[in-house]
């Protein structure tokens, strides 16, 4: 049997009529949604790894759903930093906040595989956080799956990138690999936050991010203080692919084109 799913982040929705960064991100999102029905309509899940509404507003959060309800395939959601934990379980529903650890988290099986979401936002932080009540949960889930392949998603990184993000990414992530290391087989560890593409080798571990759905960024290598672009695509999904003796990660470009965003104000 074969694994497939999606993977898609930092949508960044504002309410209708409303851009982030010059960027219609609904009319975005409705085109993934698009290629989603074009051509992965046969695949297992869809996952959603944060970012989901700019402002954490609740009109962004009710154009979520109203969007993703035209998805094929069943949608799994966690958060990210911009995300407003109350608000958005108030528009999706309590349900959605694990009991054990009071976030968004979500464990199952699939194919043979574990899939592990992790909300990896903490209120009034831009970096990520887990929880210690989250590690124990994650070493607890990893615990019942160690016969079986497993891929963790969240929003941040915890890798260090060598670029100007590595300052928001998980700043404390020791526990979070010492979980990880628990398990002889974690295939993939995939976060978006950072948009932009990479994979990393790290302690032992396999780490990707997406570019996601809203604008992608150009980077200068250990060079953090350097201004760097911002550009209106890809517009990128991961195509995730398992088998029981491999996990490969492909990218989807649902939307084409890398025009420079030029802003009013060099603030924004």
């Amino acid at each position: 049997m074969t694994l497939k799913f999606l993977v898609m982040s930092d949508l960044h929705l504002m309410p209708p009529g409303e851009t982030s960064m010059t960027l219609d991100t609904g009319a975005r999102l409705e085109q993934a949604v698009e290629s989603v029905m074009a051509r992965y309509s046969d695949f297992d899940f869809c996952i959603l790894a944060g970012d989901l509404a700019d402002r954490g507003q609740a009109a962004a959060y009710e154009r979520l759903q109203a969007i993703i309800k035209r998805m094929p395939i069943p949608t799994y959601i966690t958060l990210g930093n911009h995300d407003d934990r109350p608000t958005f379980l108030q528009v999706f529903g309590v349900d959605f906040a694990h009991a054990e650890t009071g976030k968004v988290d979500k464990a199952f099986d699939h194919e043979g595989y574990r899939i592990i979401m992790l909300d990896s936002s903490e209120p009034g932080r831009v970096d990520g956080a887990l929880s210690p009540a989250q590690i124990d949960w994650l070493r607890a889930c990893l615990m019942e799956a160690l016969d079986r392949p497993v891929i963790v998603v969240l929003h941040h990184n915890a890798n260090a990138l060598h670029i100007s993000s590595d300052s928001i990414r998980m700043l404390e992530p020791d526990a979070f690999i010492a979980a990880l290391k628990t398990h002889p087989d974690v295939r993939q560890v995939i976060a978006g936050h950072v948009h932009l593409t990479s994979t990393a080798f790290w302690r032992g571990l396999s780490f990707t991010t997406l570019a996601g759905g809203h604008y992608s960024v150009g980077f200068n290598v250990d060079q953090p203080e350097r201004p760097f672009r911002r550009t209106t695509g890809p517009g990128q999904m991961a195509v995730v692919v398992g088998t029981e003796e491999r996990t490969t990660v492909l990218f989807e470009d649902f939307i084409d084109g890398n025009d420079e965003i030029v802003l009013a104000h060099a603030a924004e």
